[in-house]
């Protein structure tokens, strides 16, 4: 069985990513990563995130992250206007972040709401970030009938309970570097336990690189060390984790071709 890898969540438009050119993608090659998402944070840098689309192993999706408070607000129509590219294939990075912005939840809310809507409506998946607010995510999630359009718990950090939460609601669980740290020992525990076919990786590059590059800048050619650990954990070939998350990533992210 061959080891082929798809990293689920990516931001190589970053300007340190990006300005490496084809050295990056040459690097993902020798490593055996055949496909990555480029994920979209907000609706001003889009078009560097599309750009990176127009490679044909590269897919983007297209949302506002909660952190981002400046620019041009997330109504349903413009993100469904947005997510009409053919290489858009999820709605994305939403959710609720109430680590760094504890101030107007409801503003946060309002618009993780929106991104849940366009997804329903234009029936693509959503990847939804959450940090310190997982009983609301959950709650809006089942209150705007995210189990229509379902989607994916990116760079997991929360509970068992909270993933099987999600789980219920037909989403899947992905992993990043962060479940190789000596110290994430919940999330190891986690790591065993989400069904195969319901788990993806991701490296959420240029972030948490995983070990052994903990503290340098990430990127996709790294996100083989996330899936050989969660092969270590559930005691099984680092193969059977790569198919099984390539799999997962195509079955989930239902335009991408």
């Amino acid at each position: 069985m061959p080891r082929m890898y798809i990293d689920s969540h990516c931001h190589i438009d970053f300007p340190d990513l990006a300005g490496q050119g084809d050295a990056l993608f040459e690097r993902m090659a020798a490593a055996g990563v055949t496909h990555a998402l480029c994920v979209a944070v907000n609706f001003e840098n889009l078009t560097r995130v599309l750009t990176m689309a127009e490679r044909t192993n590269v897919f983007a999706s297209v949302g506002v992250h909660p952190e981002h408070t400046e620019g041009e607000e997330a109504t349903v129509e413009r993100l469904l206007e947005r997510a009409a590219h053919p290489k858009v294939v999820a709605i994305g990075e939403t959710g609720l972040d109430y680590y760094w912005h504890k101030d107007r939840p409801e503003w946060q809310r309002e618009r993780f709401r929106n991104h849940i809507r366009a997804a329903r409506a234009c029936d693509k998946p959503l990847i939804i970030h959450t940090r310190d607010a997982a009983e609301d995510t959950i709650r809006l999630m089942r209150e705007e009938g995210a189990d229509e359009c379902g989607g994916v718990m990116h760079c997991f950090t929360e509970t068992q309970e909270v993933a099987d939460a999600a789980l219920e609601l037909g989403f899947y669980i992905s992993f990043s570097g962060i479940v190789t740290f000596k110290n994430a020992v919940a999330l190891k525990e986690v790591a065993k336990r989400v069904p195969l076919e319901r788990l993806l990786i991701e490296t959420d590059s240029p972030y948490l690189a995983p070990v052994p590059y903990r503290g340098k800048t990430n990127e996709p050619s790294y996100v083989p060390h996330v899936a050989a650990e969660i092969a270590r954990l559930r005691e099984v070939p680092v193969e059977v984790v790569a198919a099984a998350s390539s799999d997962n990533f195509f079955r989930l992210f239902r335009a991408a071709h």
